[in-house]
């Protein structure tokens, strides 16, 4: 493996931005100071006026191997997020077959090593009657268990009381979950196609998958954490109301309930169905810019811990279907990063939170051994950004499997030069390069009895 001398740049790190360089060997970094030129690599890249993060780690996509390959796979999605500047990922089960037993979910740990240009691990799925399965994954291999409490991609609703309870009372990895309540959606959907058959304007999303629907199956989940003393991290929260369910006054290391927001829902708010249509229908559903606005501000102020992307691609042909039946989702890990800059460049981040939530914090949550930081002895997952290098989305530079992107069109202030994952320059400024694949994420996992 290659010696790397990154020198130059301002690293954006545990709450500080300095100058410094980075001495990379065997895959670690291996030093860090203002000069580090008496040291000898077989790779300097000058990084003069640019600025190094940890390397992005994403803990909710949907890579769609295997079985839905023809909306992604995990070798195409892995190169976009290695792009973006995601070294490492947290991939869903709802594929096809749907990963819930441990054999299934090896396989996809094998896929990923064979094609994973990115570091990888993968969520066990939950179902009504699996319990014992889940009770036999490995802590210390696995990220986490997924219960969807909302019907979505691959239906793996989890609507038995019974069963929810036992998850909850006896599992004793982090769950995550999905929480949308899913009979006051259907409630909602069959006033709309009343009105409207299929074809409903999707302007009504937030009106089907409303507030109420988020509310109401967040506070269930977090009552029976509470309960328990379950470890529980609520994804993609969308609405205000549920930002106030969650602690800010806990260190992050103490906090048993957490919580994850989703650069669509704090980009993009309902005024935006107009012009984007099913480009930006997801659930849970972007809905007004009150609650796009409390989202961000939840981040800030610690009720939300972690920004991630629910990356779940499907194709244009899919998405440009009537609204019941086009699917929810969207591509989102290549335009992650940059989109959160542009909220830097808009005076609505500082790039210390940034690099605190895209990075720090989701090491601390999930207990992921030596990353997430930079710090010698770490794993050398970082990213090279230059801050003042605009470029636009195009058809021709988007690097999903789905060829489209909802920032279409928009330019971006900040540019991804280099990404490096585990001490393997993996792409440099349109550049890949492949000969080294991710590693499988490992977890010091702290086990309450």
């Amino acid at each position: 493996m290659k010696s790397i001398l990154i020198t130059g740049a301002n690293i954006v790190n545990e709450g500080k931005i300095t100058r410094s360089d980075i001495l990379i060997k065997d895959g670690l970094i291996y030093n860090m100071g203002k000069d580090l030129s008496e040291f000898e690599a077989d790779l300097t890249i000058d990084a003069s006026g640019k600025y190094i993060f940890p390397g992005i780690i994403d803990d909710q996509v949907h890579f769609r191997e295997p079985g839905l390959t023809h909306k992604a796979d995990i070798y195409t999605e892995s190169k976009a997020a290695v792009a973006g500047g995601i070294t490492s990922y947290m991939e869903m089960p709802n594929t096809v077959p749907q990963t819930v037993t441990i054999e299934l979910l090896e396989d996809k740990f094998r896929i990923a090593s064979e094609k994973s240009l990115a570091n990888y691990s993968f969520f066990f799925g939950a179902t009504n009657d699996n319990i014992e399965e889940i009770l036999k994954v490995d802590p210390e291999n696995v990220c986490g268990v997924k219960v969807f409490q909302g019907s979505s991609t691959g239906n793996m609703l989890v609507d038995n009381p019974e069963s929810l309870d036992r998850i909850f009372r006896e599992c004793k990895l982090l769950i995550a979950t999905h929480s949308e309540n899913d009979n006051i959606i259907k409630e909602n959907l069959d006033h709309y196609k009343k009105e409207y058959g299929d074809d409903i304007p999707v302007k009504f999303h937030p009106k089907i998958r409303t507030a109420e629907a988020c509310y109401d199956a967040s506070k269930k989940v977090v009552d029976l954490a509470r309960k328990y003393g379950t470890k529980l991290h609520i994804l993609h929260i969308s609405t205000a109301k549920e930002v106030g369910l969650f602690d800010n006054t806990l260190p992050l290391e103490e906090k048993r309930i957490t919580a994850e927001a989703c650069i669509h829902h704090m980009w993009f708010s309902e005024e935006d169905y107009e012009e984007k249509g099913n480009l930006i229908k997801w659930n849970p559903a972007v809905k007004s810019k009150e609650d796009r606005d409390r989202i961000l501000q939840g981040v800030l102020d610690g009720h939300i811990d972690v920004i991630a992307t629910d990356h779940a691609p499907h194709t244009l042909e899919e998405k440009s279907k009537p609204y019941t039946s086009a699917p929810s989702g969207g591509p989102l890990v290549q335009h992650s990063l940059v989109a959160m800059l542009d909220m830097y460049h808009a005076g609505k981040i500082r790039l210390e939170e940034i690099a605190q939530k895209m990075c720090h914090n989701v090491a601390i949550l999930f207990e992921i051994e030596k990353r997430g930081y930079l710090r010698p002895g770490y794993h050398a997952d970082l990213v090279v950004v230059d801050l003042d290098n605009p470029w636009t989305v195009e058809k021709d530079n988007i690097l999903s499997k789905c060829g489209w992107s909802p920032f279409e069109g928009h330019t971006f202030r900040s540019k991804v030069t280099h990404t490096i994952v585990s001490g393997h320059l993996a792409y440099e400024n349109g550049t890949f390069y492949e000969e080294q694949k991710g590693q499988r994420l490992k977890f010091s996992r702290k086990i309450q009895d």
